[in-house]
């Protein structure tokens, strides 16, 4: 009995340390998430007036530019995936990794080939242990993003879809991301960046109308400054929304496991005292065995 009573404290030790561990990561998930919205928050202003710009010169003009005309045969696309650097964060990397494998599959089924660029350790980990291929990667700040990172990421992609495709190039490029609904909902989400597809969900789509600019110099210039700026700012935003997501899943992940090992505390305490009281009730019947012993002799 004593045994298994060192065993349960011993248990109980190292779960109250782990406990401790876990709500330590919760108060830091929960103090940076403010933060990490207030980003969000802050970048969209400037992405629905780049969109806006983008979407009035492209609508209003007719012009063939290579980032706003659709490929005749798609035979090669880009897909970024953005994952998190680290774990402790629920399913929030599996899911985006699920969406990504959803797109993949339905990508091959209309015979196009995938290259793949990921953001964060855990798609890279992904992809090394499955031994497939990736083109590039980038990791160390998932959870707070740089916009240094995104122009890296947008000028390499940018850089593969004007190749041709006998050198590589890719005939359309998607990102796969997660997107903060709430600090209860994050949904993985995928967004088609190139051929541009404009996407404006702060800005009413029932009819309005974009104002009537007239263009100095030509749409076509407009255009070549515009469009690497507007992907820059759609890869930051996507990486602000995952950055949210991921400190709100880690705050939740953390605060159910330190709720888990409460529990856990509470049923190996139990168990140490259901112990110790069958180790005091053995002591007391042999003591009373050992009394009526010597009494009969």
């Amino acid at each position: 009995m004593g045994a298994q009573i060192r065993v349960y404290r011993q248990k109980i030790a190292s779960t109250t340390s782990t406990r401790k561990i876990f709500k330590a990561m919760e108060l830091i998930a929960t103090s940076r998430i403010g933060k990490a919205r207030t980003r969000v928050a802050a970048a969209q202003p400037y992405a629905n007036a780049i969109t806006r710009a983008v979407s009035a010169v492209s609508s209003q003009s007719e012009i063939d530019h290579p980032l706003t005309t659709e490929h005749g045969e798609v035979r090669r696309a880009a897909v970024l995936v953005m994952t998190s650097d680290r774990g402790l964060a629920g399913s929030y990397s599996a899911s985006a990794l699920k969406k990504a494998e959803g797109l993949f599959e339905a990508l091959r089924s209309e015979g196009k080939e995938i290259q793949a660029y990921l953001v964060g350790r855990k798609g890279q980990s992904y992809f090394d242990f499955r031994q497939r291929d990736y083109e590039r990667v980038w990791t160390g700040n998932t959870d707070a993003p740089e916009f240094e990172t995104a122009r890296e990421v947008g000028e390499a992609l940018l850089e593969t879809f004007l190749k041709d495709h006998e050198d590589g190039g890719v005939d359309e490029i998607h990102i796969v991301y997660t997107k903060f609904r709430s600090m209860v909902v994050q949904e993985p989400a995928v967004l088609r960046l190139l051929p541009l597809e404009v996407v404006d969900e702060q800005v009413p789509q029932d009819g309005e109308l974009l104002p009537l600019y007239e263009y100095e110099p030509e749409p076509e210039q407009v255009l070549d400054a515009l469009l690497p700026r507007y992907i820059e700012s759609r890869i930051f935003a996507a990486m602000l929304q995952a950055s949210a997501s991921e400190l709100a899943a880690r705050q939740r992940a953390m605060k159910s496991a330190g709720d888990n090992a409460t529990e856990l505390i509470k049923k190996y305490t139990r168990l140490r005292n259901t112990a110790r009281q069958a180790e005091i009730t053995q002591e007391l019947s042999e003591i009373v065995a050992g009394a009526d012993a010597l009494n009969a002799s």
